[in-house]
């Protein structure tokens, strides 16, 4: 058994990445980015990271994340 999804967020916001058991995309992960000087937005934000030479982005993506429920109810969360 894992980590509770407050868990995982806790360990993003202290800069740890994590992804839950269940996900079928190997190597993919969230992390928490957090916004300097230079940056367009204000706050912290969670994305999605699939690394190069995943399946489904052969050359890399992040991207913005949003958690379903199952996700938020789920106890598999893990650190990477």
């Amino acid at each position: 058994m894992g980590m509770t999804f407050g868990d995982a967020i806790e360990a993003l916001k202290n800069g740890g990445k994590v992804a839950r058991i269940e996900w079928n995309s190997e190597n993919m992960c969230l992390e928490m980015y957090f916004p300097d000087k230079s940056s367009d937005t204000t706050l912290p934000y969670v994305c999605s990271v699939y690394p190069a030479g995943h399946i489904s982005y052969p050359e890399g993506i992040t991207i913005p994340w949003l958690p379903s429920q199952t996700d938020m109810l789920s106890e598999d969360w893990v650190l990477v």
